[in-house]
């Protein structure tokens, strides 16, 4: 229980600076969605009260907070692995409740306004945004935050290293200049 407790809270300060891009990308979405549940009740509490969500105004509300303190963290890079495992349900959660039912033509949303509007093909289209949030999570669980993350600076603090690419451009080549000899 300790090693995974560990993986979760210790993840590597060496992961490609280019995870900044999921990061951006899956936290971004996570925070405006957060945010657009409090905006518009269509989005939030009418939205869980139309699919049958237990308690829907707290759940709503619930989920807005993850999503907006969650999609911040994602974007800071810091409690990457930790965040990632309930949106990993989030996700899952959502596409249970809001695809099947299109797929069956029996939604209480509103149907998709072209075709397809049911069944298979309409699930496959609608489904391409939590297809991806879900994915880029899954990525961030198991990868970690890469190098350009609070998580990584703190690591590489915990330890008393300062990662090569962290250091600006001529600190660097001293370094590689240092250990070539």
């Amino acid at each position: 229980m300790k090693n995974l407790f560990d993986w979760l809270t210790d993840p590597p300060a060496d992961g490609p600076a280019s995870i900044l891009l999921l990061r951006l990308m899956a936290g971004g979405v996570f925070l405006w969605e957060g945010i657009l549940k409090f905006v518009y009740v269509n989005q939030g509490v009418g939205r869980f009260t139309k699919l049958g969500m237990p308690l829907p105004h707290f759940t709503a509300n619930f989920v807005a907070c993850l999503e907006i303190g969650g999609g911040l963290l994602l974007l800071s890079g810091l409690l990457t692995r930790l965040i990632a495992i309930p949106f990993v349900i989030e996700m899952i959660v959502a596409i249970l409740s809001t695809k099947i039912s299109l797929y069956l033509g029996t939604s209480p949303l509103p149907l998709p306004p072209a075709p397809p509007r049911i069944g298979a093909w309409a699930v496959l289209h609608e489904i391409r945004s939590d297809y991806a949030q879900l994915l880029t999570v899954i990525f961030l669980l198991v990868n970690g935050p890469g190098r350009w993350s609070l998580d990584a600076m703190l690591r590489r603090r915990k330890i008393g290293t300062i990662a090569p690419e962290a250091l600006p451009l001529r600190r660097k080549e001293q370094a590689n200049s240092s250990a070539l000899a």
